[in-house]
């Protein structure tokens, strides 16, 4: 199977990943959040010229490496292995961190716990529970050019993490550009929440029952499969 190709027996993590990939263009400079949009590089064409960021101090991730091959010195911020694209660069992390504060990347893609209609983004700490650190979430989400969120729509008990006003701490206020879920893709805008497509085999009743946020309809709804 090539690059950006779809597997007969797809994940929705994988379709989410593929459906990200579709909004990368090319000569990109993109920070990968950990999670889902790690699989975001399996999904991009060679055709296209991306240099994929890690906190870590690399610019130039490439692919996942097939099992077995992984290099135990080549990983990501998240500390999983990762492959070079021609030209990638190694520096430290003091480096890395002011590449994304003075705004240099095109587009950042972060995995959430919650975000709102309004595009505030909460994805770094569940109160009472233990986290290693925030990472360069708080910096990603402010200075990015573009931020795209990957997630499910529902959480483990089954309740909607797009919602109308974030519940636990956030990690950014108004950041997010567009969200994509196993179940749609939505468009923060000024005056709210626009659901563009809904994925198969979805509705877009479906889509709006299982979302706390209220969702607005502007033009006919795509369905990505």
């Amino acid at each position: 199977m090539g690059v950006g190709e779809v597997k007969e027996t797809e994940s929705f993590r994988e379709k989410i990943a593929r459906r990200a990939a579709q909004e990368v263009e090319d000569g990109m400079i993109i920070n990968l959040g950990i999670g889902i949009p790690t699989l975001v590089a399996d999904f991009i064409p060679k055709e296209k010229n991306v240099l994929f960021h890690a906190e870590n101090g690399i610019l130039g991730t490439g692919p996942s490496p097939a099992k077995g091959e992984e290099n135990p010195m080549l990983c990501n911020a998240g500390g999983f292995p990762v492959t070079l694209a021609t030209g990638a660069s190694f520096f430290d992390s003091a480096t890395a961190f002011a590449i994304i504060r003075r705004g240099l990347l095109d587009m950042t893609i972060l995995g959430v716990l919650e975000v709102s209609q309004r595009g505030d983004i909460a994805n770094w700490i569940v109160p009472g529970k233990r986290v290693p650190g925030m990472g360069g979430a708080m910096e990603l989400a402010q200075k990015a050019k573009k931020v795209m969120v990957l997630t499910t729509h529902l959480d483990k008990n089954g309740r909607s993490k797009i919602v109308r006003e974030c519940s636990l701490p956030l990690t950014a206020v108004g950041a997010a550009d567009l969200i994509i879920t196993d179940m749609a893709v939505l468009e923060v805008c000024e005056d709210g929440l626009y659901l563009r497509e809904v994925m198969y085999p979805y509705s877009v009743a479906d889509v709006i029952g299982a979302t706390e946020a209220e969702l607005k309809i502007d033009k006919e709804v795509r369905v990505f499969r």
